[in-house]
């Protein structure tokens, strides 16, 4: 009886030092919440912390400062006595957690939130320092709920502190971002930006993994990732533009940064908004010879061979033509080339600087951009094929371009480049992502280098027009000539339709084929008769045409589009769920309309060892279709400093950064990156 009595006397006397522990807890079946003191007694004056400790049910979250897409970070309001006083309070580094295709800032499992207070310098060994405090948060899982709840915590007044919770609170201090030995630099040219930190201690192999999480809301879309790089003394950030109209003089956030052995550190960056840190990026005189490099590859991709294959006739024509005319048609082609480069360039600039997501070959996205190609190339192999001529009888030796005059040259170079951009050349991708992360007027620069470079082989004859003396001397050769290069014309517009039905579906080929019906009729009655009657039938077949542009461009899409590639539809959510699995992830961005990546799903990632290496290693597959141009994926593309498809990222078991693949791909590249230890299915 007497031990039973003693063990009551000690839980009685150490009820008090318990309340001055902790306060009473605020409980839901979602969150258990308290009020915490890192002292259990303190003396007059005396600094010390309390905080607000947050038991959060599995699957349940809360917020940041910046809570990112969405949410409300959580805040308490002490009551004071008189003469105390409290620090605003503190939050831990926090971790991004998508929520559909939505990217919160926030915390997970046990967060706490240190406020420091300073006691009543006026009060004595004996009293008691009574702190009452009310907080609202918010937690979200499928739904969000707002909590709140009130509390109090008494914590005697003695002439020795006594320290409490240490542990607790050394490890909600070590969770919060501090400052670093790291200079900051950050900057934007449109919606592109970048952020540089520098210090000693970072190098290629010091760094896993980082990460920016912008103070201010709006700022960077935060569901964007960010591209690392990493370089001996500084790493680099790709970052994209939020929706906030105005940046701040002071652009301030926390770099959590991962190392090599796995241990996450989050320090405090500031630094007024500058140029874009390069981080190594090429610079102006490089990207414009890769971009130059580019173009000229791009003639003998598939897209523009149809186009260039028309100037073939106007080519053997300038055979035995004065040096003047052959420098006349070689300027008008290359300013065609190069000025609708520069258009594309300067159009997709300034939607960028205007807070847009176009990215490159951005106008394939649209159905009523494709039923037009479509109809053009249509009426350009009716032309070809002699079913009408464009200005007045064509003799038979006379070729598309010959027909224009110089107009031709002009617009069939234009034609070019807009049918070029979903077949982007290996060096154009790191030129094209270069450019846009430049100032305005360098961007234009890199893009009239692509034209030079696409216009190069038809520009050596205005630099050299004797050149075109070997070539075969005009005959009757090229009528047969023109009327046999129809047929690629015929084959692009039928490509063009086949793209229009992985956007949009059955409907949509249907508007179309119409359309081609009229614009066929339209270029028989034209060419039928010379006078007013065919031209105005031909005027009403192409008005009719146009107006089933809206039903192409309204149409549903179709709910599945064939493709090459094989795996699940890619999210930046599922990418996060499968990284947090541990399973390797191969990333595909890919569109309808894009040749190279059909060839390379074909040749390099639908092959018998490709597939048997994924089952491996457990590689899950997911495909990003941009066929519509779909913002996340816009997103993805221009944080790997790419703006087009195809994009291809592999990501290794066990977390790090994506590794980038070339948009050449082979079954060589793939199974290599892919190399290493196999995963778990």
């Amino acid at each position: 009886m007497s031990r039973l009595l003693a063990v009551l006397f000690a839980l009685t006397a150490l009820a008090p030092a318990a309340r001055a522990l902790e306060s009473l807890p605020v409980a839901s079946p979602r969150a258990t919440v308290t009020i915490v003191s890192d002292h259990a007694q303190v003396t007059p004056g005396q600094s010390f912390r309390l905080a607000l400790r947050q038991r959060l049910a599995p699957g349940w979250h809360t917020y940041w400062t910046n809570p990112g897409d969405a949410g409300q970070p959580p805040e308490v309001t002490l009551d004071l006595p008189a003469g105390a006083t409290a620090a605003p309070m503190r939050f831990p580094a926090p971790q991004r957690i998508p929520f559909g295709p939505l990217v919160n800032f926030g915390y997970e499992g046990e967060p706490v939130f240190i406020i420091p207070v300073t006691a009543p310098a006026a009060m004595r060994p004996g009293d008691v320092l009574t702190i009452e405090a009310r907080g609202e948060w918010l937690v979200c899982e499928q739904v969000c709920i707002p909590e709140d709840g009130a509390f109090r915590i008494d914590i005697p007044v003695e002439a020795t502190p006594r320290p409490a919770n240490t542990a607790l609170f050394t490890a909600a201090e070590a969770a919060e971002p501090r400052p670093g030995p790291f200079t900051a630099r950050i900057g934007f040219a449109g919606t592109t930006g970048a952020i540089e930190v520098a210090g000693p201690d970072i190098a290629p192999g010091a760094v896993r993994d980082a990460f920016f999480f912008p103070i201010d809301r709006d700022l960077v879309a935060n569901a964007a990732p960010q591209a690392l790089s990493v370089t001996d003394g500084a790493l680099r950030l790709s970052l994209v533009r939020g929706a906030a109209q105005a940046l701040p003089a002071q652009l301030g956030g926390v770099v959590a940064i991962t190392d090599s052995a796995g241990v996450r550190g989050a320090y405090l960056v500031s630094a007024a908004p500058g140029v874009v840190p390069e981080g190594g990026g090429l610079p102006l005189w490089q990207t414009a010879i890769f971009a130059a490099l580019g173009g000229l590859i791009l003639n003998l991709m598939p897209c523009v061979f149809p186009i260039l294959a028309m100037k073939a006739v106007g080519i053997a024509r300038l055979s035995g033509a004065a040096q003047g005319q052959v420098r006349a048609h070689a300027a008008s082609y290359t300013a065609g080339v190069v000025l609708s480069f520069v258009a594309l360039g300067g159009l997709l600039v300034a939607l960028r600087a205007a807070g847009g997501m176009a990215g490159w070959g951005f106008q394939f996205t649209q159905p009523a951009f494709v039923a037009g190609m479509a109809w053009l190339m249509l009426a350009v192999g009716l032309n070809l094929s002699g079913v009408f001529a464009v200005r007045g009888p064509a003799s038979a030796g006379q070729g598309l371009a010959a027909q224009g005059g110089h107009a031709g040259s002009f617009f069939t170079g234009a034609l070019a480049v807009l049918v070029a951009t979903p077949c982007t050349a290996p060096f154009m991708a790191a030129a094209i992502g270069a450019a846009l992360a430049m100032g305005p007027i360098e961007a234009i620069a890199v893009f009239a280098a692509l034209g030079l470079g696409m216009a190069l082989p038809y520009a050596l004859l205005g630099i050299a027009p004797g050149l075109a003396r070997l070539l075969p001397r005009p005959g009757a050769w090229m009528d047969r000539l023109k009327q046999g290069l129809a047929f690629p014309m015929y084959a692009a517009a039928a490509w063009l339709v086949w793209v229009l039905a992985e956007q949009s579906g059955p409907s949509a080929v249907l508007a179309v084929l119409l359309g081609g019906v009229l614009i066929g009729f339209g270029a028989w009655a034209w060419g039928l008769s010379r006078g007013a009657v065919g031209r105005i039938a031909g005027a009403v077949a192409l008005a009719g045409a146009l107006a089933l542009l809206p039903l192409v461009q309204g149409a549903t899409p179709a709910a599945a589009r064939s493709t090459e590639a094989t795996g699940e539809a890619w999210s930046e959510a599922r990418v996060a769920a499968l990284r947090a699995e541990g399973r390797p992830v191969f990333v595909n961005l890919t569109a309808a309309w894009c040749i190279t990546c059909k060839v390379n799903e074909r040749m390099a990632l639908a092959t018998e060892g490709v597939q048997r290496a994924f089952a491996e290693r457990g590689v899950a597959t997911l495909v990003g279709d941009w066929t519509r141009g779909d913002p996340a994926i816009t997103a993805l593309l221009r944080a790997h400093q790419r703006d087009g498809v195809p994009l291809y990222l592999f990501y290794p078991p066990g977390g790090g950064a994506p590794r980038l693949l070339p948009q050449i791909l082979t079954e060589g590249i793939v199974l290599q990156a892919i190399s290493g230890p196999p995963g778990t299915g």
